[in-house]
């Protein structure tokens, strides 16, 4: 099938929305957990954080070598296959009879959630060029329902049921949504012809050459590590002396964040209009914005309320800005531009989730704020400095 030929309905987009908001769930459920884990394991609050940090490991070279396979074989029959993978982790994870086997599993899950990234470039290429952003910013607005979602039902099932439940009713989800795709995606055509060996070897050329890709790897992880370092520092902080409070609260403190998925599509529609380069300062203006308050007003209940809900809206609206922009250049190496962003996404993404646990433990709040910092720090330079070259006018 011609991709050209295919529809892009309202229904498929909000089956694509749905799809993408069920398969990262599963890399989420995690972040409220940690604490039940660290007392099941009877291992350090430190060490615990390596399950966060290798769920993200794995999301990122899932990214690198999974993704560019979108530009040479059929998007529906690789989803349909890499679905199936997930739920085998999902299995192993729920079933873990120690730490090193929660290790191993929770990349294995996070090496097989990518889905989202081989929809994005998907719906990209079928969509209007005055409607890219917005599609892709429904579709991560599924994402962002999918996080909030999987924090808040981890946090209340596991205290009440055992962790393990909350990745046995992920199995049953992705079987109900495997078996929905394969009725209703439609087949898509293959972009390219090319060895997966040479598409991995083009992916060096990209970074030499693309300027955009290359801001875009810098700029968009830096904010989401930055994002990751506060979820996986939280339930840290909200069990402390401080607050506390349990992982329940830390799961139902993801509410704070649904405004993000009504106001990321008008991030995509500015970016339409605007540009996609405007929408991303824009993003990580806010990103710093939220760490001075966070810092500042942290310890205050509703300070930490607006500083999360404006991480959380900057750090998805980025997203879908960075991927506008990337995904702008009409190339049919479009799945390689996305898999160079998300690998980078989330290696640097688990190097934040590390030093959440890390900065926590050692230098408590302060020591997280100060890494948030630095992190955006490092995308607003790069913004201002590699983020303005240009690649074929975008």
């Amino acid at each position: 099938m011609n991709n050209n030929n295919i529809k892009l309905t309202k229904g498929l987009i909000l089956l694509m929305a749905i799809t993408s908001g069920l398969t990262i769930a599963s890399t989420c459920y995690n972040q409220p957990l940690l604490g039940l884990m660290a007392k099941d394991f009877n291992v350090s609050r430190e060490n615990i954080g390596l399950v966060a940090t290798l769920t993200q490991l794995g999301y990122g070279f899932g990214m690198l070598f999974l993704i560019p396979l979108g530009d040479i074989k059929e998007r529906k029959s690789l989803i349909l296959k890499v679905l199936t993978l997930s739920a085998i982790a999902l299995v192993l994870v729920s079933v873990s009879m120690n730490f090193y086997w929660l290790l191993v599993a929770s990349f294995l899950l996070g090496f097989s959630s990518i889905i989202t990234q081989l929809l994005v470039p998907f719906a990209a290429s079928i969509a209007k060029p005055d409607r890219r952003g917005k599609v892709i910013g429904t579709i991560i607005s599924g994402l962002i329902t999918g996080i909030l979602s999987a924090r808040v039902v981890s946090g209340f099932v596991g205290p009440r049921l055992g962790w393990r439940a909350v990745y046995i009713i992920s199995i049953f989800l992705i079987t109900i949504l495997t078996l929905t795709l394969k009725r209703f995606l439609p087949t898509s055509k293959a972009n390219s012809k090319d060895r997966y060996i040479d598409i991995m070897k083009s992916l060096v050329g990209i970074i030499k050459n693309n300027p955009v890709v290359r801001s875009s790897s810098i700029i968009g992880p830096c904010i989401f590590a930055s994002f990751q370092l506060f979820w996986t520092s939280i339930v840290f902080y909200l069990d402390s002396p401080v607050y506390n409070l349990g992982s329940e609260v830390a799961g139902l403190f993801s509410l704070v964040g649904i405004v993000g998925v009504f106001l990321v599509p008008y991030m995509g529609t500015l970016s339409d209009k605007k540009s996609p380069r405007f929408a991303i300062g824009v993003s990580a203006t806010l990103a710093f914005m939220s760490f001075v308050i966070l810092y500042l007003f942290g310890s205050y209940l509703i300070g930490l309320i607006i500083g999360v809900t404006i991480l959380d809206f900057s750090v998805n609206s980025s997203q879908v800005s960075n991927q506008a922009r990337i995904n702008a250049i009409d190339s049919p190496a479009r799945n390689r531009f996305n898999s160079i962003f998300m690998s980078c996404y989330f290696f640097v993404g688990s190097l934040g989730s590390f030093l959440g646990s890390y900065s926590y433990n050692k230098h408590g709040w302060t020591g997280v704020c100060v890494a948030g910092f630095i992190l955006v720090s490092i995308a607003i330079i790069t913004h201002f400095t590699l983020g303005r070259q240009r690649y074929k006018g975008v």
